[in-house]
């Protein structure tokens, strides 16, 4: 039975330790559930364990906004107060309140 239990939240804002991106969390998988292509092309001395969260992500950097599937190894949470300005953001998050983004509905 998998006991994982997720570290960050629906409508959290988190960035990335090492790489420049910040974003708000839209869905959590307990372990890892991309494909073994796209495990294999993260340089091997970077690449996460598989049993650990792993979180989606409306992420955005300087130049672009994207979606990112990030382990939790690689998140910290972003607690600057800043918004992201993702352009899907509104269609399923309201406007942030207190540094998160309240969901427009409720997830089972």
């Amino acid at each position: 039975m998998l006991r994982t239990r997720a570290k960050y939240y629906l409508g959290q804002v988190v960035r990335h330790r090492k790489h420049p991106f910040r974003g708000v969390v839209f869905d959590v998988d307990p372990e890892f559930s991309n494909t073994e292509e796209w495990y294999q092309n993260i340089p091997e001395d970077s690449r996460p364990v598989k049993d650990q969260p792993f979180y989606h992500l409306l992420a955005e950097n300087d130049q672009s906004y994207y979606v990112a599937y990030v382990s939790e190894q690689n998140l910290i949470a972003d607690y600057s107060g800043e918004p992201v300005g993702h352009p899907d953001l509104p269609e399923m998050f309201g406007p942030m309140e207190d540094g998160v983004y309240p969901l427009h509905y409720n997830m089972n």
